[in-house]
């Protein structure tokens, strides 16, 4: 069959789906858009916030640069303090209190001359300082503080006891052993001052410092005594018990059980 074209006939065009894709467009363009501003105005706040910064910098430089100077200058100050002055000084007291210490472990361990060994220790010998001397000239260095419960010790042995509750209160350390040794050793200053409420405290502080089998028998027995010797025998029993229920190894525990009869 023939076919022929109409005059002025036209093929007609494919639909084109203006609406749709004008539509996405415009979503597209608006997000863009939105980001766009999102984006400008996030610049726009760190540029404000730099420049805030630049200005504040710029009219406070004088005080900033001070300040850097400042820690600068304290910093390297204690770095050259530590290493021209702190140190030589830590050997000094350390060669100053050699002595000292061989004339006190010879003053513990007894004998006939014991009190002219501890006043030996206090004022020194053999052309060094005796410790109350290093004690007080080397303050804040480690021999300086060993030096207060060497001199504690040494002015406890010879019947100066307030000098020796001064040193010891001086003398601070992480040494267990030593920090309640010198606790238990104020005790025994007041005690000897007949002090007993003072030296009682003490005792206590002593033996509740560290619970090992040295220490603390020998001051709860020191501790018991001197309430018993108050008229706190409650007390007293409550210290004479814990020796015979806790520390029963102990030398401190030999006659324990008639010191808790004759407390109750």
């Amino acid at each position: 069959m023939a076919t022929f074209n109409k005059r002025g006939y036209k093929a007609p065009k494919e639909k084109e789906e203006k609406g749709v894709n004008t539509f996405v467009d415009d979503i597209e363009q608006i997000n863009v858009d939105e980001k766009n501003s999102a984006t400008a105005k996030a610049f726009d706040t760190l540029d404000q916030t730099a420049s805030k910064a630049e200005d504040f910098v710029a009219k406070n430089q004088k005080y900033i640069l001070g300040f850097l100077g400042a820690v600068a200058v304290v910093t390297v100050g204690y770095l050259m303090y530590q290493k021209f002055i702190a140190e030589p000084k830590q050997q000094e007291a350390a060669d100053e209190l050699f002595v000292a210490q061989q004339n006190f472990q010879k003053a513990v361990e007894g004998g006939a001359k014991a009190d002219s060994l501890y006043n030996l220790v206090l004022k020194g010998s053999e052309g060094k300082f005796g410790v109350a001397k290093i004690a007080e000239e080397y303050s804040g260095t480690d021999a300086g503080n060993l030096a207060n419960y060497y001199a504690g010790i040494a002015y406890l042995n010879t019947k100066k006891y307030a000098e020796a509750i001064t040193s010891l209160e001086k003398f601070s350390s992480d040494d267990i052993m030593l920090s309640t040794l010198a606790k238990g050793a104020i005790g025994d200053a007041y005690a000897q001052q007949n002090k007993q409420k003072e030296a009682l405290e003490w005792y206590i502080k002593a033996a509740d410092a560290s619970k090992n089998d040295f220490t603390r028998p020998r001051f709860l027995l020191k501790a018991g005594k001197t309430a018993l010797a108050m008229g706190n025998k409650a007390d007293a029993v409550k210290y004479f018990t814990d020796i015979k229920d806790n520390y029963e190894a102990s030398p401190e525990a030999q006659g324990v059980d008639a010191l808790i009869g004759l407390a109750q």
